[in-house]
Order: C-alpha cells, then structure tokens, then sequence
C-alpha cells in the first residue's frame, strides 16, 4: 500500500499568537521533521497543508507573512503545498485527487492543532477510506476555553479560569474519540519503528 505524511498547518502564524505561550509541544517542528525525513527516506509521498484567511488580519492572513512552513522546516522540490481555508485539509484543496492519482492507501497526519485541523482530517480520510495513522506526539495544541469565557480574555485569564480545558486533556480526548475509529494512534517512535 502507498503511503503518504500529510503536514498540516505546521506554520508561523501559530508561533505569532501569544497563545502559543501555551502550547503543549512546543517542539512540534523537531517531531514533525523526524517523520518527514522517514517519510522521504521510504520513498513516501510528504504534503504540506497550511491554514489561510485572506482579509482577516489575523496571523492567518497571508498579507502579514506568517502562513508559511515553520522556520526548522522546509517543503522539498515536488512536494505538493496545498492551501485550506476550513479546518480539515480535504474540502477545499486537491488533497483527496493527489491522493488518488499517487495510489495512496494509508496515510499519517500531524500538526496543528491536534483536536482541530488534524483530528478533523483523521476523520475525514477515514470517511473517504484512507488507513489512517495519527502522529500524537507530533502534534501540538493549546488550553481551550469554557464556551461562556469572554472572546476577548487575555492568556493570563484564561489559565487562571478552572473552567479551561488543559491541552493535556484535549490531547487525550482526540485519542479517546479517534482509536479504534477513525485512526491508529502511534507516537513517532512507534511510527518509526515500523
């Protein structure tokens, strides 16, 4: 079966976000890198994703030049780079056609942020038949707030408020609602070693 590493929204615009104070792995990029490198050196296929919000002026607006690569990594020549501008990396790139054209059957996700973008992926490639594997550890995501926190509250306040959900238990929940669904749950080294 042809395999491929899907990349996603492993980008400057999160590192230009105070929230990224709060993230759970702030090394994503290392471990995201050690799974390009085994991805290449396998002769698998490695597409990189990025989140875009054209017009918002928000980190995600490519007019303030933070939707790229992070700076560690770096797209080799051939190396698809889709854009999307909804949280799965399917419904408004090619994704699924560079998929099918490339005879890939089983693909591995990572990025950012674990329960957003790449968990919504995970269950997206699952639907559409894609054997799914989920890099855990090389993914990354931050504290979430209770649904009645201000829009507005500052980094500080939303640590100090006991209704936050912690990454840690994000992270956990995005195991729990995809293994033995719709993905295999491996870290990097698990990922590595097989």
């Amino acid at each position: 079966m042809t395999n491929a590493l899907i990349v996603i929204d492993v980008q400057e615009s999160f590192r230009a976000r105070p929230l990224w104070a709060t993230t759970d792995n702030p090394d994503v990029a290392t471990k995201v890198g050690r799974l390009v490198d085994a991805a290449r050196a396998a002769g698998d296929r490695v597409i990189w994703v990025l989140h875009s919000e054209p017009g918002t002026g928000n980190t995600f607006d490519p007019a303030g030049g933070h939707v790229r690569v992070m700076d560690e990594l770096s797209p080799a020549d051939g190396e698809p780079q889709l854009i999307k501008t909804v949280h799965n990396a399917f419904t408004t790139t090619n994704l699924q056609h560079l998929l099918t054209v490339a005879g890939v059957g089983a693909i591995t996700v990572c990025g950012l942020r674990t329960e957003q973008c790449v968990e919504t992926t995970a269950r997206v490639a699952s639907d559409l038949g894609y054997q799914v594997t989920f890099a855990i550890d090389a993914t990354a995501t931050n504290p979430i707030p209770h649904p009645d926190a201000p829009a507005d509250q500052t980094v500080e306040e939303l640590l100090a408020d006991p209704r936050t959900l912690s990454a840690a238990d994000v992270a956990a929940r995005t195991v729990y609602a995809l293994s033995g669904r719709f993905a295999t749950v491996k870290t990097v080294a698990e990922i590595l070693a097989s």
